[in-house]
C-alpha cells in the first residue's frame, strides 16, 4: 500500500470501482449526496511493534463501534501514529491483529478488504504542482469513478465547501496556510467515500483558532456523514471536545478507555497526570 499523499484506500476486489458503484448514482446531489459509506468496528488485539531495540507498541488491545469518533490520546512519541498506520497497512505488525469490519488488514496485500479506509497525514503531503481542486479531484480522476469531468468538479467543489474552502479551488498549496492545507487534504479523504476515516495528529502546530476550526469540522463530519472516525492526538481540549471515547495510550499500550467524562475521573496515575493542566483544579 502507498503513501499517496493523505489518503490510501483498501477496496474490494473490482478494481477500485467500489466507491463509485456505491455512491456515483447520487451524485447530484453535491459530496453528501455520493457519499454512501457503511461504518465499520475496529478490533485491536495484542498488537506489538519494535523498531530496534525501541519497543513502541507492547500489547495494544482496543475495539471501537461503527461510527464512533474515537481518539487515541498521548504524549509525543508513545506510539499513536505508529498504531494509526498499523490500523491503515503501513506497517506491519510483529505480533497481534487489526480487523476493520471483522476483517484482518491485509499487510502483505493491501487493498484487498471490502471496506475504504483514508487518511489525513499529519504533513497534509499536498502535491504543490496541483491546485487545490486538482489535488481533492485526484482520487476520482485516478480511479476513474465519473465518466463525467464536471461531476468530478460538482464533487470536488461540495468537498471543498463543506470544509470551509470554497473560493480555494484555483489556489496552490504552497500559499495555504497549515490548517487550510490539513482541510484540503480532509476534503481529499472525503471523496474516497470512506467507511474509516483516520487524522494524524490533525492540529499540530496550528494556533488556537485554527486547531477549534479542525476540531469544529471533525464534529461537523460527524453529525454528516455515516462513517468511522479515529483521531491521533497529544490535544487534551481537543481530544475532549471531539471524542465519543478516548483511549489513552502510555508506554505502548492503552491504560485507560472511555467516554471523556471517564477519562477526566480516572484514577490511573498516567492519566491524572497527563490531563492535569486541563483539569487538574478539578480534582482537588
Amino acid at each position: 500500500m502507498s503513501e499517496q499523499g493523505e489518503t490510501v484506500k483498501e477496496s474490494g476486489g473490482n478494481g477500485g470501482l467500489g466507491t463509485a458503484g456505491r455512491g456515483g448514482a447520487r451524485a447530484g446531489n453535491g459530496l453528501l449526496g455520493y457519499l454512501n459509506s457503511t461504518p465499520v468496528g475496529v478490533k485491536i488485539s495484542g498488537l506489538t511493534k519494535s523498531f530496534g531495540r525501541n519497543r513502541v507498541l507492547r500489547g495494544v488491545d482496543l475495539e471501537i463501534e461503527p461510527g464512533e469518533t474515537v481518539v487515541i490520546l498521548g504524549k509525543s512519541g508513545t506510539g499513536k501514529s505508529v498504531l494509526l498506520r498499523h490500523i491503515i497497512g503501513l506497517e506491519k505488525p510483529d505480533s497481534g491483529t487489526v480487523l476493520i469490519d471483522g476483517e484482518p488488514v491485509e499487510y502483505d496485500a493491501p487493498g484487498k478488504g471490502g471496506h475504504t479506509v483514508a487518511m489525513v497525514f499529519q504533513s497534509s503531503a499536498l502535491f504543490n504542482s496541483l491546485s487545490v481542486a486538482d489535488n481533492v479531484a485526484l482520487y476520482l480522476r485516478e480511479h476513474k469513478v465519473f465518466k463525467d469531468d464536471g461531476k468530478v468538479r460538482q464533487i470536488v467543489s461540495s468537498a471543498l465547501e463543506i470544509v470551509g474552502l470554497s473560493e480555494k479551488e484555483d489556489v496552490m498549496p504552497s500559499v495555504l496556510s497549515g490548517g487550510m492545507k490539513r482541510r484540503v487534504a480532509t476534503a481529499r479523504a472525503l471523496v474516497m467515500n470512506p467507511d474509516l476515516l483516520l487524522f494524524d495528529e490533525p492540529t499540530a502546530g496550528l494556533d488556537p483558532m485554527m486547531t477549534r476550526t479542525i476540531g469544529d469540522l471533525i464534529l461537523d463530519l460527524r453529525q454528516k456523514v455515516e462513517m468511522t472516525q479515529i483521531v491521533v492526538t497529544h490535544d487534551i481540549d481537543l481530544a475532549f471536545y471531539i471524542a465519543d471515547r478516548i483511549a489513552v495510550l502510555s508506554e505502548g499500550r492503552i491504560i485507560e478507555f472511555g467516554p471523556p467524562e471517564q477519562i477526566k475521573n480516572c484514577a490511573e496515575e498516567a492519566v491524572r497526570e497527563f490531563i492535569a493542566p486541563q483539569f487538574g483544579e478539578n480534582r482537588r
